[in-house]
């Protein structure tokens, strides 16, 4: 990212415990940039707690899924890279939100809804998600 940006990392197993980190890596985030918009940073934050739930309910082996989330809080966006060790996962982006009377599969919609930017690659034996907000007021600006 270019510019001044700062990153938050956490490291750790894809438990349902380890959605609390992820929480408070992304309040540590916006406390410490209070300069953020905080409809942007609530999007954000709903986006990848979707995306690390998804990786939390169906990574496989369960229970034995590691993950390295790494925050950027850049001058005109908020990014964040999700790696996993779980198996090939073949989402279905780009998919219409499904009934309000349907159980499942409102995540990945919801969080391409509030993303400029969601990827999903697999690089070696690791699932990379990559997911991007712009900022709707760039930092340093009032």
């Amino acid at each position: 990212m270019p510019g001044d940006s700062h990153d938050y990392v956490l490291e750790g197993f894809a438990v349902p415990g380890g959605l609390d980190h992820v929480h408070a890596l992304l309040e540590r985030a916006g406390a410490e940039h209070p300069e953020i918009d905080p409809t942007d940073l609530m999007l954000f934050e709903t986006a990848v707690i979707e995306i690390a739930n998804n990786v939390v309910e169906h990574g496989r082996p369960e229970g034995e899924v590691r993950w390295r989330l790494t925050l950027r809080v850049g001058e005109n966006e908020i990014e964040a890279e999700l790696v996993d060790s779980g198996q090939e996962f073949t989402p279905r982006l780009g998919a219409d939100m499904p009934a309000a009377s349907a159980e499942s599969g409102r995540g990945l919609p919801m969080a391409e809804a509030v993303l400029d930017r969601m990827e999903l690659t697999r690089v070696d034996t690791a699932n990379r998600w990559h997911m991007l907000r712009r900022l709707s007021r760039p930092r340093g600006v009032e």
